[in-house]
């Protein structure tokens, strides 16, 4: 489908070509009060405007997922920092020949961990499989934060089925970039993290995090918080590897301390393999 609009019409022509203009050339824009308040991005960057800019960042994907079928998703959130194995091994190789220890140890680090990656890209691989066989309103997507490491596996499992995927990416001064495996039709940018998250619980029917740094934990408990507090329908929340989520956080301290109710330990579940958390999905949605 043409998801192009007609631009062509009197009252938007004039705009277009000025902003294409600006686009092509990185000429400023002067200030003009005769400008079309719409195509006057010094006017829409003011603060006064961040409301307006938040409504935009909340329709734009809303409509783009709409008009192609996306309004069930499988989240997967993951460090961006664990590499694909193949790539774990080539670094390795690199920092062995160096001779460079701190490179050596890095490189083991990731060698490590980059089983995560694979866990992640089979994981999608039987969601997207799962998927393709269902009439389009019964499929789940797989949608990621659209950077690299675990987000890229997951969209690469995904894309290697044939399943569109979905990247929600973010304007950060360094790691974040999207993933090549990313649908471009899918494949969104963000400036404000608050609309990010509401995209992603929007069209969530589970969520699966691997280990991950401060991104992953912000993304997890604000998916906890808003099941616990019944302020989102209850959903699957999958902690991927036992041994990395139990090792960062003892719930028990905060059971005992009062801080939660023995109930809200149920909000989640910890696994170790991409079969079991496809299956636990399929169990809650009895598919």
């Amino acid at each position: 489908m043409d998801q192009t609009q007609d631009l062509s019409g009197s009252r938007l022509a004039h705009a277009w070509a000025e902003l294409q203009a600006h686009a092509r050339d990185e000429t400023p824009l002067d200030a003009d009060a005769y400008r079309l308040a719409f195509a006057d991005p010094e006017f829409l960057l003011r603060r006064e405007t961040r409301g307006i800019r938040f409504q935009l960042e909340m329709l734009k994907p809303d409509l783009a997922q709409h008009e192609q079928g996306i309004e069930n998703t499988i989240v997967v959130f993951g460090s961006a920092r664990f590499p694909a194995p193949e790539q774990a091994n080539e670094a390795l190789k690199q920092a062995e020949e160096s001779g460079d220890q701190a490179a050596l140890a890095l490189a083991k680090r990731h060698l490590r961990n980059a089983h995560y990656y694979d866990q992640a890209r089979q994981f999608a691989r039987l969601v997207a499989g799962h998927s393709n066989a269902c009439p389009p309103a019964e499929r789940l997507f797989i949608c990621t934060g659209g950077g690299p490491g675990i987000m890229e596996a997951a969209n690469r499992g995904a894309q290697e089925m044939g399943a569109p995927t979905v990247g929600l990416n973010i304007v950060l001064p360094h790691e974040q970039s999207s993933n090549p495996y990313v649908s471009h039709s899918l494949n969104f940018k963000f400036h404000y993290f608050a609309l990010r998250k509401m995209h992603f619980m929007m069209r969530a029917k589970a969520l699966l995090a691997f280990p991950g740094g401060f991104g992953t934990l912000d993304e997890l408990f604000e998916v906890i918080t808003l099941v616990q507090t019944r302020k989102a329908r209850p959903v699957p929340i999958i902690l991927f590897g036992s041994e990395y989520w139990k090792r960062l956080f003892n719930f028990e301290v905060m059971l005992e301390e009062g801080a939660i109710s023995p109930e809200d330990l149920k909000l989640f579940q910890y696994v170790d393999d991409p079969q079991v958390a496809w299956d636990s999905i399929k169990r809650f949605y009895k598919l």
